[in-house]
């Protein structure tokens, strides 16, 4: 683990199968402490095909899913496609069917965003009442998630906040409906103020085709609405980069491998 100049950690790691393994004991490490002093955690979930090989390991890997207080965690979502929940695009599909299902986890633990509504302003109403609910928190107040897991595609973007969608600059809802150009379609997103009020986030990239975009966000200069996973900045937490030797490959301030 290392520092750079923005007091970010950053992990990078060999390949995409070791940087899941250290997220998973990072994130395992931090569940334990937190339930010492909580009676649950909640985590908001990934999209994506990179954390899909963490969710499995967490469910499959003996030592680890032996460990994890699976009754005590309760499972958000990050953003969500406009697709059912059994559609093979669908954020919550991949992540039942690679560590949900798997685990013993009581159905109302699971609180998937309600994406198949064709109405995604309502649906977007509707997850931020839920959050209330389940954070006791009024209107005007941030959600404070235990943790959030981000990953970032090749264009700088992560969650559903996309280079130049509206929702970059959205700082009083905790969920936006927000018009993605390039799909011609809603993407139901959590907001940058919710992300970043989390105690902890933990951010997974792998891949060369990220090299550059990754060098921007952590050694250019900030431009959100070019590179949206650069407003990713904890107000009060603790955020951490795991990355693989491909992502980190333009990397010049950091270049320690584990």
């Amino acid at each position: 683990m290392i520092m750079v100049a923005n007091k970010q950690k950053i992990q990078i790691v060999a390949d995409a199968e070791a940087m899941c393994r250290a997220a998973a004991e990072t994130l395992l490490r931090h569940i334990v402490e937190t339930l010492q002093t909580k009676d649950v955690y909640s985590i908001a979930l990934s999209g994506g095909s990179t954390p899909r090989g963490l969710y499995a390991l967490m469910a499959d890997d003996t030592e680890l899913g032996r460990q994890m207080p699976w009754e005590r965690i309760h499972f958000f979502w990050g953003d969500e496609r406009p697709v059912p929940p059994d559609h093979p695009d669908s954020n919550y599909r991949m992540a039942y069917a690679a560590m949900l299902s798997h685990a013993p986890i009581p159905p109302a633990n699971i609180h998937r965003i309600r994406a198949e509504n064709p109405d995604a302003s309502k649906t977007a109403k509707e997850y931020a009442r839920d959050m209330r609910r389940f954070f006791g928190i009024t209107n005007g107040e941030l959600p404070r998630f235990n943790c959030v897991l981000l990953g970032m595609g090749s264009d700088g973007h992560t969650a559903s906040l996309f280079p130049g969608s509206p929702a970059i600059g959205e700082e009083k809802r905790l969920v936006m409906a927000n018009w993605v150009e390039k799909f011609n379609a809603y993407r139901i997103t959590l907001t940058v103020p919710v992300f970043n009020n989390a105690d902890l986030i933990l951010f997974l990239v792998s891949g060369g085709e990220k090299a550059g975009a990754l060098k921007a966000i952590l050694e250019g200069d900030k431009e959100p609405d070019r590179y949206p996973a650069k407003l990713i900045q904890p107000s009060g937490g603790a955020l951490i980069w795991f990355l693989d030797r491909f992502a980190a490959s333009s990397l010049t301030r950091v270049h320690q491998i584990r």
